[in-house]
């Protein structure tokens, strides 16, 4: 049972497939920049600073290991704690229509009522939503939860390390396929060009302005290479 305010201000419908599937798109998409700017950061510094192929691929191997487990990790205990707050609010739904069924049918009514419907045949349909399935209807409508659509901990910790994998290959597979020589400006080609796209991307999931989505993530990148190249030099030149 919340607080009565929400009368006035009813919950949107929770649009469990479309909106789950854009969340999952978005998330891949953001996993994606995650494993190309981490990784190339890494791979431009240790070139930077003179170091062999084998230890070029080797520390952009180990990145690209640790970036994917640290993802991961922090999607799983995100979405866990997503899952367990959702499950106690549905727990807590569940006691209050047992407990306070005239409240809640009240609540429901004045939901249905802030949607413009009028008031008797918003008391009508409460009362079809009670006889059918009312803890599903009070779920969408007060709280915007699917009940029988929560996200899975294991599924989003998956997704999210294999999204961040493959962003990361394509730093890698440029460092692979450059030599010691050019190695540097390959990466950073590849790199700018592929945050572009996905900038690009992401701005089109999220219906904003694609152009400046794009120029943040170049901006940004292009920085932070510059940054990584300059650290490589320093390091490189203080072994030397």
């Amino acid at each position: 049972m919340t607080a009565p305010e929400t009368t006035s201000h009813p919950a949107e419908p929770h649009r469990s497939s479309e909106t789950s599937k854009l969340n999952w798109l978005r998330a891949g998409v953001l996993g994606a920049n995650d494993g190309i700017v981490s990784t190339a950061l890494v791979l431009l510094s240790v070139i930077a600073a003179g170091s062999s192929r084998s230890a070029i691929l080797t520390a952009g191997a180990a990145a690209v290991i640790a970036g994917a487990i640290s993802m991961a990790l922090g999607e799983y205990v995100s979405v866990s704690t997503q899952r367990d707050t959702e499950r106690a609010l549905i727990a807590k739904e569940h006691k209050e229509l047992r407990d306070f069924p005239e409240e809640e049918h009240a609540e429901l009514v004045g939901i249905l009522s802030g949607y413009g419907i009028p008031d008797h045949i918003a008391e009508d349909a409460a009362r079809g939503i009670e006889a059918n399935d009312p803890l599903s209807a009070h779920l969408r409508l007060e709280l915007g939860i699917d009940g029988e659509d929560l996200t899975n901990p294991w599924a989003a910790a998956f997704s999210s390390a294999v999204a961040f994998i493959l962003g990361a290959i394509l730093p890698m597979v440029a460092a692979l396929l450059s030599s010691l020589e050019n190695g540097a400006i390959v990466v950073t080609v590849v790199t700018i060009i592929t945050l572009a796209l996905t900038g690009f991307v992401s701005a089109k999931l999220s219906e904003t302005h694609s152009g400046k989505a794009a120029v943040r993530l170049v901006v940004g990148g292009a920085l932070g290479l510059a940054v990584s190249y300059g650290i490589g030099l320093l390091f490189g030149a203080a072994v030397a």
